[in-house]
């Protein structure tokens, strides 16, 4: 039986079609549909339910040392209050997972894991960092609900009444929700401004039904999540990003900056193939694991995620393509009986996203 996040009754006393998804019953949307949903978020406010994630506190001695040897994130030069994006690797420089870290104090981190990875992710934490540093899995008791869209700052100045304005991109802090400590995070999935809660599940409900109470934020599922992140070029994991791939073949050799020697360091640039950006006329969708070939016929790579891009009126999808061929302008998508003409595109392929908005 899938798990179930603090939110499956609701989601389904509000009609939400439910779906199977790395171990968990998740809602992938709602009546108003994927299309509706989406776009709600890129001009107004949606609220995403991703309890399903994995939270674990890390604190110890010397912690910071200990980690920068395990993670790719730089650690060194990472404030109290800052989270950042990298990845944990094998020791091929294959990636295992990627993640968030968040800095709380001087010696105690939080790192926010894919749910598929949750369990795998623990071990290799507990096999790879010294008895001085202590692992909590706090996933079971955490909630985390992801308030997005350009009218966020709104609802969250609404429920929480103070002055998010100065909380910048990548920065968290703490607050009170009904006399509880939570997390708020400014980060998220979709490319726009938005907001990471971390609360205890027990608050999740009544939070969730505070930021919907005047209806400037939806609910929204993991299918407006995903055309959402897609647009934006963010990978998926287990999609776009896997144990055979390097970092530098996702296109993230620019944010490898730790000076520490980490698990799988001297392989991370390793570059076979790259992951490439598509663009596809029309509304037929290249699907995970499509051949792409050269346009004159040659077995050039496949895709690993695609989808009908509803800001931008037409298809995209990432592609890992074989170094030698990534630099060509055109290709051809083979999905099923049909062949569809793709041309390399930049990412990201939606560019009008408010993640980044100065609000000060």
């Amino acid at each position: 039986m899938n798990k179930r996040t603090p939110l499956h009754d609701w989601h389904v006393e509000h009609q939400a079609r439910m779906v199977p998804f790395a171990g968990w019953d998740m809602p992938v949307q709602y009546s108003g549909g994927i299309l509706a949903e989406h776009e709600h978020t890129r001009t107004k406010a949606s609220l995403f339910d991703i309890c399903h994630m994995g939270e674990f506190i890390i604190s110890g001695t010397n912690t910071e040392q200990a980690l920068s040897r395990v993670v790719t994130h730089n650690l060194e030069n990472l404030r109290q209050g800052k989270s950042r994006y990298g990845f944990l690797l094998n020791t091929q420089g294959g990636i295992l997972d990627d993640l968030i870290m968040y800095r709380l104090e001087a010696e105690t981190f939080m790192a926010v894991v894919n749910a598929s990875r949750r369990d795998s992710d623990l071990l290799w934490l507990l096999e790879h960092l010294p008895p001085s540093v202590k692992v909590e899995d706090v996933s079971g008791c955490t909630a985390k609900i992801d308030l997005q869209g350009p009218l966020s700052i709104d609802v969250l100045s609404r429920v929480l009444p103070e002055n998010w304005r100065d909380l910048g991109y990548f920065s968290f802090r703490h607050s009170l929700f009904q006399g509880q400590k939570i997390l708020i995070s400014r980060t998220g999935y979709t490319g726009e401004l938005g907001y990471e809660v971390y609360l205890p599940s027990p608050l999740a409900e009544a939070f969730w039904e505070a930021c919907l109470a005047d209806g400037t934020a939806v609910p929204a599922g993991l299918g407006a999540r995903d055309t959402l992140r897609l647009e934006m070029g963010y990978p998926l994991y287990g999609h776009d990003l896997d144990e055979e791939h390097t970092p530098a073949e996702a296109g993230y050799s620019a944010m490898l900056t730790s000076k520490a020697d980490y698990i799988g360091k001297d392989r991370q640039h390793l570059v076979r193939e790259r992951l490439t950006p598509l663009n596809i006329d029309g509304r037929r969708s290249a699907r995970h694991n499509d051949v792409v070939t050269t346009s004159s016929g040659e077995t050039a790579g496949h895709v690993t995620s695609g989808s009908f891009a509803p800001s931008l009126g037409h298809c995209v999808a990432l592609a890992y393509i074989l170094d030698h061929f990534s630099r060509e302008d055109t290709f051809i998508v083979q999905t099923g009986k049909t062949g569809l003409p793709a041309k390399r595109a930049a990412l990201p392929f939606y560019n009008r996203g408010s993640a980044r908005m100065r609000l000060e």
